[in-house]
């Protein structure tokens, strides 16, 4: 019988699950769309009035147009870019600091262990909303806030995570094998220990940037996010007075486009734990 690989038994019962393959396609979508975005490509001409003031959806402006005639789907498009942007920056960030602290942790033990738990106790025991807005609130308002609050506050799970499973592969025979032939501390750990850990930081990773694009709605609609463009969070803060009037497309645009890639991300997130984790393996 041929022996398949983990990987690649994992990525074939991933290749299975239907709802998986239609997540990563919609991912992949909105990923396309943030990209074009950015370039300049689509919506970049999001603030140029379109039409008359509150406009409804119509075959001309899917999603209407807002107080000041700017059509809400360029808007909807351009907050695509926002949203993904902040994912992947927080996802830089956050993934590099909790792996390399979960690792050392996890593999040093002792003060080391010591102080870096500490240090996600610590963090973890304070309100995740408040330690952002402090930060956001520190740093100034902007894009490059939300990056830097949400990458700060991101990493203790997996930092957490990776401490645990580092701490049962290193008494593994593999590493007491790598150990036998005179393998270092740093070789044995980023070598042997941590390509056995990968489909951890891929599970957070998709399960990470729902979570920042929740954070950013949060922070934008208090007004402590994105500035001069927008956002989903500002085109709520904006629609919350608009409904009194009856113009709900603008809200309606901003929930629709946060709850499909939320859901997808989600969906995602849990189709990989099951493919990817050893331990589910055979599982149904």
């Amino acid at each position: 019988m041929k022996q398949h690989s983990l990987w690649r038994d994992s990525w074939g019962r991933l290749y299975q699950d239907k709802w998986a393959i239609l997540a990563l396609a919609i991912v992949v979508v909105y990923s396309l769309t943030a990209l074009l975005s950015f370039m300049g490509i689509i919506a970049s001409d999001w603030a140029r009035e379109v039409g008359g003031s509150n406009l409804p959806p119509s075959a001309d402006h899917w999603f209407g147009t807002d107080i000041f005639g700017r059509d809400v789907l360029q808007k909807v498009i351009r907050g695509t870019r926002v949203a993904m942007s902040v994912g992947l920056a927080t996802s830089l960030i956050a993934i590099p600091v909790g792996v390399v602290l979960g690792a050392l942790a996890g593999y040093f033990g002792g003060w080391i262990d010591d102080l870096i738990t500490w240090l996600y106790t610590t963090f973890s025991s304070i309100p995740n909303i408040m330690l952002l807005i402090s930060i956001t609130m520190i740093l100034g308002k902007g894009l490059f806030a939300v990056y830097v609050a949400l990458g700060a506050t991101s990493w203790v799970t997996l930092c957490r995570l990776i401490r645990g499973e580092v701490m049962k592969h290193k008494e593994r025979e593999y590493v007491q094998a790598a150990s036998a032939i005179g393998g270092g501390h740093m070789r044995k750990l980023f070598r042997h220990i941590l390509p056995n850990v990968t489909h951890i930081i891929i599970i957070n990773t998709s399960l990470q940037f729902q979570v920042a694009i929740k954070s950013e709605v949060i922070l934008s609609y208090l007004g402590l996010g994105v500035q001069g463009e927008p956002s989903w969070g500002t085109m709520i803060d904006d629609a919350k007075l608009e409904l009194s009037r009856g113009v709900w497309w603008q809200l309606a645009g901003a929930t629709l486009a946060m709850f499909i890639i939320v859901l997808a991300f989600n969906i995602l997130g849990d189709a990989l734990r099951d493919s990817l984790d050893p331990k589910l393996k055979g599982k149904t």
